[in-house]
């Protein structure tokens, strides 16, 4: 069947993505190998990634969502014409990123933490886990979503084994923008090689310029892949894949697939989800990632080099 049968148009980064069915499509549903690590770890490094549909308990979900509509209520987030589950954020605003919010949910904290999610990880990697202390909260406006990346040049300096979790709080139909994967993207070290081994906070010291914006906490290279989700999709070949996500999904996947947002096309409607990462305990840590108050990107998490 036509994708673009079965799926509306979609947007990402501003550019409508092409819907033919040989450049658009779904997400396969891996929750009928939720119990089979085998058949998981074939379809992970078939695909890339696992999809797992309404493998965590959707009351947990939208508890978890009742509190953070709250706090985004109390920070003057939303608009206080509709109520605060409903996520109406306030006229003209688009990203934002609320890791803060995160760290103060208990409910959060328990969802990502304890439980059924952790759960499948150790079951995935036969062996104790650990998880980033840092949580990756968004609450995506209208407008463009994330642009293609992958995850290893933000996390890099520990285990490249690790796993990205994005998770869904509430349901996403498509025009309010979920994930979407570059279906095989994960096998073109090709295309890859030269780019996703790069560290975002790591800067030249010979280099006043790079030296100066490093020690102002900014950036010397984004992460970015592309700016162009269709001309990337021409160039990797393979399909942008997502779908209608519900309250209890989840998308995990490894470091080097590459990924991104499709726009949220609504009026006011704002996407709520989180990025958590994975690995297991055996392996070695980013250390911007954990402790208290991991330093993440700051002044404190870059590294000077002689270029």
């Amino acid at each position: 069947m036509n994708a673009s049968t079965t799926l509306p148009p979609l947007k990402s980064y501003g550019y409508d993505l092409d819907m033919e069915e040989d450049k658009v499509g779904l997400l396969r549903d891996s929750s009928d190998a939720a119990s089979d690590p085998v058949e998981l770890h074939r379809r992970f490094e078939q695909d890339g990634y696992l999809y797992m549909k309404g493998h965590l308990d959707r009351d947990e979900v939208m508890d978890a969502r009742r509190e953070i509509t709250r706090l985004l209520g109390q920070a003057g987030d939303l608009d206080p014409s509709y109520p605060e589950i409903e996520a109406i954020g306030m006229p003209g605003e688009g990203l934002r990123f609320k890791p803060e919010i995160a760290s103060k949910s208990k409910a959060v904290q328990k969802l990502l933490y304890s439980g059924r999610l952790p759960d499948f990880y150790r079951h995935f990697y036969g062996e104790e886990i650990r998880h980033y202390d840092f949580t990756w909260l968004r609450a995506m406006g209208p407008g463009k979503g994330t642009n293609p990346h992958c995850d290893l040049p933000y996390m890099g300096r520990g285990t490249h084994n690790h796993m990205t979790c994005w998770l869904p709080y509430g349901d996403v139909p498509y025009e309010l923008g979920g994930l979407m994967i570059l279906e095989g993207s994960h096998k073109r070290m090709d295309l890859l090689d030269n780019y996703v081994f790069r560290d975002v906070d790591s800067y030249c010291e010979n280099r006043p310029e790079e030296k100066k914006r490093a020690e102002e906490g900014g950036w010397t290279f984004t992460g970015t892949l592309s700016r162009n989700p269709p001309a990337l999709r021409n160039s990797f070949g393979g399909r942008w894949l997502t779908t209608e996500f519900e309250a209890g999904d989840f998308l995990t996947f490894g470091m080097f697939l590459v990924h991104a947002a499709c726009d949220n096309q609504t009026e006011n409607r704002l996407r709520i989800s989180s990025d958590s990462r994975y690995q297991r305990a055996s392996e070695a840590i980013d250390d911007r990632w954990i402790g208290a108050n991991p330093p993440g990107h700051s002044k404190a998490g870059k590294r000077g080099r002689i270029c």
